[in-house]
């Protein structure tokens, strides 16, 4: 009987144990493919985390260019101010240091107009009554030393009442000046630009006429006029050659 199943049995086994041989090799295909799915699954996120890391670094290295684009305009516009700070500054010590010397100068002679003659010999006949102080003078007097103690603005209206008061004379027209000089000290440039401008064409042969002109210079700068400066600084040169005002609006046409 043995003998007679066997046969029977055997392909059951065989094909039994060729099923499971199918079986464990799918098993091992199934779990190549998986680990092979796994590397490259792994490979591609780290070359998408390094092209992220790429890309910011990318974006850190752009932030940090355009930081340092913006810092170098900033410090050359803060060069700028400071530049433009020192200039103003040094204009406004040039002019208070003109308005002493000029004022000095002036208050001088106008001391020296006001003084009485000096007395006659005894054996001559006694001198007459010294005349009495030239109102003009005594007007501008009281203006210019206001101007002086750097009261500006208390200033102008009584250089203005000097103007009116006094029409065409000589002390007018030194009132008209210190006004320019009085609306430059007070950063009043379109003002003082004005009065200058009048001064100088209405009357140019003026002893102050160049000096006139420079400080209209002076003020077109501050304006950022420097076109209209230069053309003003090239007029002194050409109308007062060899003036003090000419030298130094050639020393100042160069830095232009």
């Amino acid at each position: 009987m043995r003998n007679r199943l066997l046969p029977l049995l055997l392909p059951i086994v065989l094909g039994a144990c060729a099923t499971t041989t199918d079986l464990e090799q799918a098993r091992l295909d199934l779990e190549t493919k998986l680990a092979s799915s796994s590397q490259q699954a792994s490979a591609r996120l780290s070359d998408v985390e390094a092209k992220l890391a790429n890309q910011r670094l990318l974006d850190l290295v752009n932030q940090v260019t355009l930081l340092k684009g913006e810092m170098a305009t900033l410090r050359g516009q803060n060069e700028v101010l400071q530049h433009q700070v020192a200039e103003t500054q040094k204009r406004q010590n040039d002019l208070y240091n003109d308005i002493d010397l000029r004022l000095g100068k002036m208050e001088k002679q106008l001391r020296e107009a006001s003084q009485p003659q000096a007395e006659a010999p005894a054996a001559e006949a006694p001198a007459a009554e010294p005349a009495a102080a030239n109102p003009a003078d005594a007007a501008l007097a009281r203006a210019l030393e206001v101007l002086r103690a750097r009261d500006f603005a208390k200033s102008l209206p009584q250089l203005k009442a000097v103007v009116d008061g006094y029409p065409g004379s000589e002390q007018s027209l030194e009132a008209i000046y210190w006004m320019g000089v009085a609306h430059t000290a007070l950063k009043q440039y379109s003002a003082a630009i004005d009065i200058q401008r009048r001064f100088a064409e209405q009357y140019p042969k003026h002893p102050k006429a160049p000096e006139t002109l420079r400080l209209m210079a002076g003020n077109q700068l501050q304006l950022e006029q420097k076109d209209q400066a230069r053309l003003t600084l090239r007029k002194i040169i050409k109308q007062y050659p060899g003036t003090p005002a000419a030298q130094r609006a050639q020393q100042q046409l160069a830095t232009l």
